[in-house]
């Protein structure tokens, strides 16, 4: 009871290999689209990194500026009160 390997693959008809093709093609078709959706997921990961980081940059640069002009003011107003007495 042996099987001849030959003959089982040249048995196949049109169809079949047909629906295994199509199979295939499906298959490769989700990878594909599984692919462009994790690119498109990373993209959108680091322009939120990049906004993220942008804003706190600005927050940054807003608070030094704040500050050094709280302290020439505060300079000016300590000279002022010194020379009222």
């Amino acid at each position: 009871m042996s099987i001849d390997t030959t003959e089982l693959a040249f048995s196949t008809d049109g169809k079949e290999i047909q629906e295994r093709l199509h199979a295939l093609e499906v298959a490769q078709a989700t990878g594909a689209a599984t692919l462009a959706g994790a690119q498109a997921t990373q993209a959108a990961a680091q322009a939120g990194t990049i906004a993220t980081n942008s804003a706190m940059q600005v927050g940054t640069i807003g608070m030094m500026a704040t500050g050094s002009v709280s302290l020439v003011v505060g300079m000016f107003l300590g000279i002022v009160i010194r020379g009222l007495r």
